[in-house]
């Protein structure tokens, strides 16, 4: 299969599209008509571009509002293709994209319709050229690839077939079996686009929504394996047209398709039972550590807010200024080093969350389907556990879980510290929440979902007194580990001050789970983490709502506990420490048969948390 990319897909000039698309590895476009038609290079000019990128132009599209028109349209279309296709001959170019009619004047008569492609072929076998015929889901009178099926056989010409784009299909909930009614010799083309999951008319959808396969909820693995097991083995191109995209770095979109075209091909192929040449997306069991690039001058303050969050040192690093705290599973790694990676963290972002550990079923395999999808190594001096580059240049160590404990004993000596304090009770990392870009918000989540076996959950707009943030939940299907990627473009929102302070995207937020809340809640006050204060009109509601019992609601307003409760009476306790030089905070959980992360509260939480940053200058 032929991997390609629409120039409508990515963003800037007609130039900008093809050397972006070139860089980012792809060897085939489609250009689309606007492009061309904005472009100040002419047909020859842009030829002699692609052939010196290395791309094919594979389709030229859209053309619109051909058959069944009455005259003088209908003449006017026939001369205008005609002129496309001495265009497409110059470029290389040997298909072209039809869509299905919109016209109010359209006839709805199969048979002029018919009659009309038919002597279309006629005119493209003059050329060279084969037609797809495409079913466009808010057509006037034909807008389902099963009807467009039935016209291109009754067509019976060879240089017309079908041309399939999920989009058009699954949008409007065609199923995917359907496909199988269709000769694979009559497919011209496919294109791909997934979108989320929304109740709005079909058009606009389409144009503001869509995204790459795997940043969305449509069914692209079934859609694609049902053409692989028809046995299509044409080309499959992203044709998106998205907001975002149209503002973001056309060479991150290119590369971001190429890996989700990758990533779609093996889902597919594993879908049917098909060879694939890939490892499958990696099993994570657990966060096996976070890691802190710490300046010195940090270290006090850093190491008091440790301990009053329930960690005691337990290893210093044989080689490396290095230590390692840790409450039970929950393993927490400062990097004070003045040379190498963490260092160089530092000096850009300051004393923050600089890497995170994951223990997987098999690290080999996962950077191995790390490399086959793009995703940028790092290199490290430790082979049990290698590197992949994630938010901000951060780093995801790579880990087995059955060689994790060895790891441990070999790079550390055993810190044995008598701590007189409670035990906070701290069963391991719940989740992790990282701030993104917001022109990287949907990048970040195909990295997630195309890498590792992990699901989403729907996503959520979550109300900052200084704007909207949007906010996408990510986890293992086992729910030992969860992550959430959080994003605005509201720049008083406490993300986007985030985003200022630590001169970047990065993680700020490490959520911590406990089995007993009340008594976890008493042990940090015990050992005086400074808390998120929760206002009383929220524990008067509070109070009322979850029906609690004098002493819960006694320990809920002394301790500044949060709660929610699922459709089907899971439970959720939560309370939060202030943050570490407005850089990163701590969550405590308790869940009792609740999957969410209490997105009712997260209003309450911003606004307390803005109480304590500073005002916004004034412009």
């Amino acid at each position: 299969m032929i991997d390609a990319i629409a120039t409508v897909s990515l963003s800037g000039t007609l130039e900008d599209k093809l050397r972006a698309a070139a860089s980012a590895g792809f060897r085939a476009i489609e250009i689309f008509d606007q492009d061309f038609l904005a472009s100040d290079l002419t047909a020859p000019e842009v030829r002699a571009l692609m052939d010196e990128l290395g791309l094919a132009c594979i389709l030229y599209q859209p053309f619109r509002d051909l058959e069944g028109m009455p005259e003088p349209q209908r003449t006017r279309a026939f001369h205008r293709i005609e002129q496309k296709f001495r265009v497409m001959q110059v470029l290389g170019c040997d298909r072209m994209l039809l869509c299905t009619n919109c016209s109010p004047l359209a006839s709805p008569d199969e048979d002029r319709i018919v009659a009309d492609l038919r002597e279309l072929g006629d005119l493209a076998a003059r050329y060279g050229i084969t037609v797809g015929y495409e079913a466009l889901a808010w057509a006037r009178h034909i807008f389902d690839h099963r009807d467009v099926w039935r016209i291109v056989e009754k067509v019976d010409h060879p240089n017309i077939g079908i041309l399939l784009d999920s989009f058009h299909s699954l949008s409007r909930g065609i199923p995917v079996e359907s496909l199988r009614e269709i000769r694979p010799e009559k497919i011209v083309f496919v294109q791909l686009a997934d979108a989320p999951i929304l109740s709005m008319d079909l058009l606009y959808w389409s144009r503001h929504f869509r995204n790459l396969p795997g940043q969305g909820g449509l069914d692209l693995t079934g859609y694609v394996g049902e053409l692989l097991r028809l046995g299509y083995d044409g080309p499959l191109s992203l044709e998106i047209f998205n907001d975002r995209f149209r503002a973001n770095s056309a060479l991150m979109v290119a590369q971001d398709g190429l890996r989700s075209l990758t990533a779609i091909r093996d889902a597919a192929a594993r879908h049917i039972g098909a060879p694939t040449t890939m490892p499958p997306p990696a099993r994570i069991d657990r966060v096996e550590f976070v890691e802190f690039a710490v300046d010195e001058a940090d270290r006090e303050p850093l190491e008091a807010m440790l301990r009053s969050a329930g960690f005691t040192p337990a290893g210093s690093h044989r080689d490396k200024a290095v230590d390692l705290w840790r409450n039970n599973a929950a393993r927490f790694v400062l990097n004070f080093e003045q040379e190498g990676f963490a260092s160089a963290y530092r000096l850009t972002h300051g004393t923050s969350i600089c890497a995170i550990g994951l223990s997987v079923a098999d690290h080999e395999a996962t950077i191995a389907r790390a490399r086959a999808l793009g995703i940028h190594e790092h290199r490290s001096d430790i082979p049990a556990m290698p590197a992949l580059r994630g938010v901000a240049g951060s780093l995801v160590y790579i880990l087995d879980t059955a060689d994790a404990a060895a790891v441990w004993d070999e790079e550390f000596d055993t810190i044995d510290e008598d701590d007189s304090a409670p035990d906070v009770g701290v069963t391991g990392i719940d989740h992790l929440a990282a701030v993104v870009h917001n022109d990287e918000f949907l990048s970040w989540q195909l990295y997630w979902r195309t890498l590792f076996d992990v699901r989403v959950q729907q996503p959520q707009d979550v109300i900052d007194p200084n704007g909207l943030v949007q906010s996408q939940a990510i986890q293992n299907p086992a729910g030992t580990f969860r992550l959430t990627l959080n994003s605005t473009d509201a720049r008083g929102a406490l993300s986007a001050r985030f985003l200022s302070h630590s001169f970047g995207a990065g993680f700020q937020h490490i959520a911590l789970a406990v089995e007993d809340m009340a008594k976890a809640a008493r042990a940090l006050d015990t050992r005086g983490l400074a808390r998120l204060p929760v206002p009383e009109n929220y524990q008067d509601d509070a109070e009322i709502r979850f029906a609690l019992s004098p002493e819960q609601s006694m320990d809920a307003r002394r301790f500044d506990i949060m709660l929610d409760e699922d459709a089907d009476g899971g439970r959720y306790a939560q309370l939060y420490s202030r943050a570490f030089a407005r850089t990163f905070f701590f969550e405590y959980v308790e869940r009792a048969g609740y999957d969410g992360y209490g997105a009712p509260n997260a209003p309450i939480r911003l606004a307390a948390q803005s109480r304590f940053r500073p005002a916004l200058p004034i412009d």
